[in-house]
């Protein structure tokens, strides 16, 4: 079992920057790989970024590429999405996932552990 919780999510202007953490429980952390998903009112939910257990390999979709950076620290059982460059179009709840194996991340999302969300807001 890991239980996930997000924070770091806000309100921010076009341009500015938020970095989101994933706070999990259980001492095997560095055994799971880490996903971050975004879900804006009324789309269905999106793979924004994942990385795996060393955090060695990491995957962004195009839509973030270049401006979102995932990150992790197995010692303290986190992991980050730092987002720079924020478009109102990244405004959604943002969940980050848990699962043994990176690539099942995306494919059997229903297989992951998820945190409860945190809204990030972007104004023009």
């Amino acid at each position: 079992q890991v239980q996930l919780v997000e924070s770091g999510g806000g309100l921010v202007q076009a341009g500015g920057s938020l970095r989101l953490s994933c706070a999990a429980s259980g001492r095997t952390f560095s055994t799971y790989a880490v996903g971050w998903f975004r879900q804006a009112p009324g789309k269905e939910r999106e793979f924004v970024a994942a990385i795996s257990g060393s955090g060695s390999i990491t995957y962004y979709a195009d839509s973030v590429k270049g401006r979102f950076t995932i990150s992790r620290d197995n010692a303290k059982n986190t992991a980050y999405l730092q987002m720079n460059s924020l478009k109102p179009e990244d405004t959604a709840v943002y969940y980050c996932a848990a699962n043994p194996i990176i690539s099942r991340i995306r494919s059997t999302p229903s297989n992951n552990y998820w945190g409860q969300g945190t809204q990030v807001t972007v104004s023009t």
